[in-house]
């Protein structure tokens, strides 16, 4: 990893950051995470695509690697795939959080009739960003049940991670229309596309200029991988430099089948400018969640 690690290093010495600021990192149970392992190893959301887990390791070196990349602040995500697991979920992140104090105290939910009272608990617990997986969940972000959830984050400002989008697989509710919803009943809602919608990147880019609170992650976007069957259109990018105040560094690490310097060198030769750099990769963050 010593590559890696040095082209880090220099990526952020260039452009004079203190560190980086990744808002879409995993740290969950880990019989959990096997799992996810698991369904990757099997060829998860690509049938037929290798995913080779690039940082497989024990959470004290997946610790060790972040920081040694210079990663200030970090995420937790994860996430339930049905209903009374959420409350579980949220009490080990709040453990975590206790003991890892450079990762942004993270927590989850799932539409089921007490969603509104462990995201209530959560956040009075300190909770500063949650994650909702529309297409592992395969839940409607518009079931009543999660009316009092989005209530909630909304009049707080929690800012909420969600994978909406149809990529890298679709699911009953991905796709700009599901969410675009919530966000019309919610318009300050602080919400953060995931893998900037891949793959409807247009459409997420769109709801980004009508919401002055969406924002989006670059979570494998525009990596040799991605761009393999799901490239970013050129013609977007012009749009990226406009939104430029609204683009968050994601990763998806340990999860990725690449090392962690090539999701920086992808967002470099995008050439949209130093300063949109030092923005994407510390500034918007460092704002958002005042760190």
């Amino acid at each position: 990893m010593g590559d890696d690690h040095d082209a880090v290093a220099r990526f952020r010495q260039r452009l004079g950051l203190p560190g980086l600021i990744d808002v879409h990192t995993h740290f969950m149970p880990e019989r959990v995470l096997r799992k996810v392992w698991a369904y990757f190893d099997s060829a998860g959301p690509l049938t037929g695509l290798e995913w080779p887990i690039t940082y497989r390791h024990e959470e004290d070196e997946r610790l060790a690697l972040l920081r040694s990349f210079g990663v200030l602040r970090f995420t937790s995500m994860l996430y339930p795939h049905k209903p009374s697991m959420a409350a579980w979920l949220n009490a080990w992140a709040a453990d975590f959080a206790a003991r890892t104090p450079d990762c942004l105290h993270t927590a989850t939910f799932f539409p089921e009739p007490d969603a509104g009272t462990y995201v209530r608990e959560a956040v009075e617990a300190g909770a500063r960003v949650f994650k909702a997986h529309l297409q592992v969940g395969a839940y409607d972000p518009n079931d009543p049940l999660l009316d009092p959830v989005w209530g909630l984050l909304a009049e707080a400002g929690i800012p909420v991670v969600t994978h909406c989008g149809s990529g890298p697989a679709p699911g009953k509710h991905t796709g700009p229309g599901p969410i675009a919803r919530v966000l019309a009943r919610h318009p300050r809602l602080p919400l953060i596309v995931a893998h900037m919608g891949m793959p409807e990147y247009g459409e997420f880019l769109t709801l980004a200029e009508r919401y002055p609170e969406v924002r989006l992650d670059t979570t494998m976007a525009f990596t040799d991988f991605t761009e393999d069957f799901m490239p970013f259109p050129k013609a977007e990018h012009p749009r990226l430099a406009d939104l430029g105040d609204r683009i968050l560094l994601g990763t998806d690490f340990p999860n990725i089948p690449y090392p962690y310097a090539h999701q920086l060198h992808a967002l470099e030769r995008l050439d949209l400018g130093d300063p949109w750099l030092r923005a994407v990769c510390h500034d918007n963050a460092k704002a958002l969640f005042g760190v």
